[in-house]
């Protein structure tokens, strides 16, 4: 019998090692076999819904994006100009030609609001809630969940061999742009499966037959592969969530396959472009090719895919055209605008919602180094897919994009309406923390009505 999790584990500092917990000890009655095929049976859904989530490391300038000040001084509105789109009376930054062509297949909200601070952090983006991905200070015990982790414990696995929640961020030089979304109370089984940095070819047990599972060294060198990030919050809540995705995806091809680009159309391929596998600077890399894994993810069975692009923290020449937003925003625009044709193409766009967004905006006023700032008042977000009304820009900032002008919109009711697409009540959903105390979803936030 082959089973996981029985032996005895050590506390470090900063959390769990894989080898304190990923030792084959006792699992309880279930064989393998018994395992896979209630994998099988369990959860298993046809034209399920999904979400990719799109976080742009370090923030970007919303101003240069869909936000901007034709009108405003220099000093305001930078070097960019706006350029018409295809819905009239709409027009988006000249940096974003291909997003342009397809405004009415996405929505652009010019109010986000709701960034705690002015420091770098996903943690808003990924939970919709106040918080860091670093420490549970002020959080729930345990620490908030991230929405693909709570859709995970909600929903469970759409398909065998696929989990429900992957993270495709490698880690970078500074932690909080190759962050993923956290369990928080919800456990490392529920945290996000990392198969970055893997070939197709580590995804599965290569010479290793069901009936050689019980052999020690074979199973625990698998298992190192996953390059997992265990949380030290939850203890080992969520263990079973876990060995079976562990299970799933050592004994089934469907992981390697999705992953394998080289089974997509060489035309598909071509419009998503590659863009630059290499972590810029301390940020994710602008990898066009993730855009594509992730749709091929969620194709596959995945629910939530995140996945973090390039690092948009222009403190200093944000015009430069490598370095800056003009050397970031064209490779974005064609990743993103070649996901949304490709939703639309596959008939997945009602199915698969897509959100794009940084953690706050940037600055009104460009700095004495020709940069732009931290600026927590007001920020953007692409949203598109999901069934949703598009074709619009939701809210409006201020003369100078300092300040929400009409319609704020909170990232907890971005949070609110993903929630609503994936068929979960948002507002009378609980889970329990680690004390047992049931924990809403959102704080008390709605579906955005605008998009609904």
């Amino acid at each position: 019998m082959f089973q996981i999790g029985g032996q005895r584990y050590v506390a470090m500092c900063d959390g769990f090692s894989r080898r304190d917990f990923l030792s084959v000890g006792t699992l309880g009655s279930l064989t393998l076999p018994q395992l896979l095929a209630a994998e099988e049976v369990a959860g298993v859904t046809k034209n399920h819904k999904a979400v990719i989530m799109v976080y742009m490391a370090g923030a970007p300038p919303h101003q240069d994006l869909i936000d901007l000040k034709p009108n405003a001084p220099k000093e305001y509105r930078g070097d960019l100009n706006p350029i018409s789109t295809n819905v009239p009376g709409i027009q988006i930054s000249e940096l974003l030609p291909n997003m342009a062509k397809i405004m009415d297949k996405w929505t652009g909200i010019r109010s986000i609001v709701g960034a705690p601070n002015g420091s770098h952090d996903s943690f808003m983006c990924y939970s919709g809630r106040k918080g860091s991905t670093f420490n549970t200070n002020g959080q729930a015990a345990g620490g908030w969940p991230s929405i693909g982790a709570a859709i995970s414990k909600l929903q469970g696995a759409a398909k065998a061999g696929i989990p429900p929640f992957i993270g495709l961020a490698p880690k970078a030089g500074h932690p909080p742009y190759g962050a993923s979304g956290k369990p928080g109370f919800l456990g490392i089984g529920h945290g996000p499966f990392k198969p970055t940095n893997q070939s197709k070819g580590d995804l599965t047990l290569n010479d290793v037959s069901r009936h050689r599972f019980g052999t020690r060294r074979s199973l625990l060198q698998s298992f190192d592969l996953f390059r997992r990030d265990v949380d030290n919050s939850g203890h080992l809540n969520g263990m079973d969530a876990f060995t079976r995705q562990a299970l799933g995806v050592l004994t089934s091809s469907k992981m390697a396959d999705a992953m394998n680009l080289e089974n997509e159309d060489s035309k598909t391929r071509e419009r998503y472009g590659k863009g630059d596998a290499k972590n810029f600077g301390d940020g994710a890399p602008r990898n066009n090719t993730h855009f594509l894994m992730a749709r091929r993810l969620v194709e596959a069975g995945a629910r939530v895919v995140t996945l973090n692009f390039g690092r948009w923290d222009f403190h200093n020449k944000i015009y430069d055209q490598k370095s800056g937003v003009n050397g970031h925003a064209p490779i974005f625009d064609q990743g993103l605008a070649a996901l949304i044709h490709d939703l639309h193409d596959r008939g997945l766009d009602k199915d698969v919602a897509v959100i794009a967004w940084g953690e706050f905006g940037r600055t009104p006023k460009i700095n004495k180094n020709g940069g732009r700032d931290h600026w927590p008042n007001v920020s953007c977000a692409f949203v598109a897919g999901g069934n949703m009304q598009h074709g619009q820009m939701i809210g409006a900032s201020d003369k100078h994009a300092a300040e929400p002008a009409e319609r704020p919109v909170h990232m907890g009711e971005v949070h609110a309406t993903l929630y609503r697409h994936m068929g979960i009540d948002p507002n009378g959903t609980t889970l329990p923390d680690l004390t047992g105390r049931p924990q809403y979803l959102v704080d008390g936030w709605r579906p955005i009505p605008e998009l609904i």
